[in-house]
């Protein structure tokens, strides 16, 4: 009896389960566990890539700083608030890529997905296509009438009073002349003098047509706040800085008005304008 109480106390306790055994259980928990944590870091990817997508401006436009026609549409996109980003076109409008979106070699430049060949130049069309596009009745009313005085206030300005403004600013700017202007010609000194000063006079016509029609007596041309017609002129009368042009009184107030009712949207890219032409202006006095 002794014996049999001998061997069963010297009989070894079970073992416990084997670590080749423990292995495949801790694998079977960990195989969920990492999927779960896989999936969430996809989740985080993907997220974060629709963030970035989401953060990406549909609207791009391509500009030059010192240009009153850029200036135009930069203000236009600041006010109306819409989602943009900017793209310095200095030295690639001549580019093979430029070329291929835009033959005209032109900024200022959209790039829409809504547009049928994806962009668009001419500043005053870029406004009037955002408007549409966006609702901003604010800045291009829908009236008829209303938007008629408009589109006449712009196309005026094209037409008639830029002309002018190009030909008697462009030479002090450094810019090219237009093909068939004096300017552009060998003619001698003298007789381009004479062109640009001819320019100069014929500015008040015009000007004054925008005082006395086309604002007739509102603060803009648009009535209480302004309109891309405003936009367009402000910006326009910008350049008549580099050559000391005296504004008539109801033009500086006009253009003091424009500055503050958009704020921020008008001072930064009028900004870029003014300091070019203080470039200018410092470059023919050294």
């Amino acid at each position: 009896m002794a014996k049999a109480v001998m061997k069963s106390a010297r009989k070894p306790a079970a073992k416990p389960a084997s670590k080749a055994a423990a292995k495949p259980a801790a694998k079977a928990a960990a195989k969920p566990a990492a999927k779960t944590a896989s999936k969430a870091a996809a989740g985080k990817t993907a997220a974060k890539a629709k963030a970035r997508q989401a953060k990406k401006p549909a609207l791009t436009i391509s500009m030059l700083k010192p240009s009153v026609n850029n200036m135009t549409v930069r203000v236009f996109a600041r006010a109306a608030g819409l989602d943009h980003a900017e793209t310095d076109a200095w030295g690639h409008t001549r580019s093979p890529e430029y070329m291929a979106r835009n033959p005209a070699h032109l900024t200022p430049m959209i790039e829409d997905k809504g547009l049928p060949r994806g962009v668009l130049w001419e500043s005053c069309a870029i406004m009037q296509y955002l408007s549409n596009k966006h609702g901003l009745e604010k800045f291009y009313p829908k009236a008829p009438a209303k938007r008629a005085m408009i589109d006449s206030a712009m196309f005026y300005l094209i037409g008639t009073l830029y002309p002018y403004v190009a030909r008697a600013t462009y030479p002090a700017l450094g810019f090219p002349q237009y093909a068939g202007e004096v300017g552009h010609s060998d003619a001698h000194p003298d007789r381009k003098s004479e062109a640009q000063k001819a320019a100069v006079a014929a500015i008040a016509e015009p000007l004054e047509v925008f005082h006395s029609f086309f604002r007739d007596g509102k603060p803009f041309i648009g009535g209480k706040t302004p309109s891309i017609a405003d936009i367009r002129l402000a910006a326009t009368l910008e350049f008549l800085a580099v050559i000391d042009y005296a504004l008539p009184k109801w033009a500086s107030e006009y253009m003091a008005a424009m500055e503050k009712k958009l704020g921020k949207a008008y001072a930064g890219p009028a900004g870029d304008v003014r300091g070019y032409i203080a470039h200018v202006r410092s470059q023919a006095k050294a």
